[in-house]
C-alpha cells in the first residue's frame, strides 16, 4: 500500500513521505520553540520610567523601574505603568512565536503547536 500511495491523492503521496514530512516539521517546531525560549523580549513605557524583560517562555525576568516614578501619593501610576511594560512584553513573545509558526506551517493556523 505504501508504494502505491493513497488513492485520490494528487502526486500519490505515500505514507513514508507523510512519515518523514511531520518528523521533519516536528524536529523543526522543537527547534524554533527552543530558540524562542532562549529570546529576550524587551518593552518599555513611561519613556523608560518602566522597563519590563520576559524570556520566551513568558518568564519575566527583569523588572526596572526609575526611582522618581516611585510615588507614594501616585501607587497607581506606578501600577499601569507596570501592567502596561509587561503586558506589551508578552505581545512581543506572542508575535514572534505566531511569526514562526507561520514559517513552519505555511501559514497553515494549526491549534495547539505552541
Amino acid at each position: 500500500m505504501a508504494k502505491k500511495g493513497f488513492p485520490g491523492m494528487p502526486g500519490g503521496a505515500n505514507m513514508n513521505n507523510l512519515l518523514k514530512q511531520a518528523q521533519k516539521m516536528q524536529e523543526d517546531m522543537q527547534k524554533a520553540q527552543a530558540e524562542l525560549e532562549s529570546k529576550v523580549f524587551e518593552a518599555s513605557v513611561g519613556g523608560g520610567a518602566v522597563v519590563c524583560k520576559v524570556n520566551g517562555k513568558k518568564e519575566v525576568v527583569e523588572m526596572i523601574i526609575k526611582p522618581e516614578v516611585v510615588d507614594p501619593d501616585d501607587v497607581e501610576m506606578l501600577q499601569d505603568l507596570i501592567t502596561s511594560a509587561v503586558n506589551e512584553a508578552m505581545r512581543q513573545v506572542d508575535e514572534m512565536q505566531a511569526s514562526q509558526i507561520g514559517k513552519l506551517t505555511g501559514g497553515m493556523n494549526i491549534p495547539g503547536l505552541f
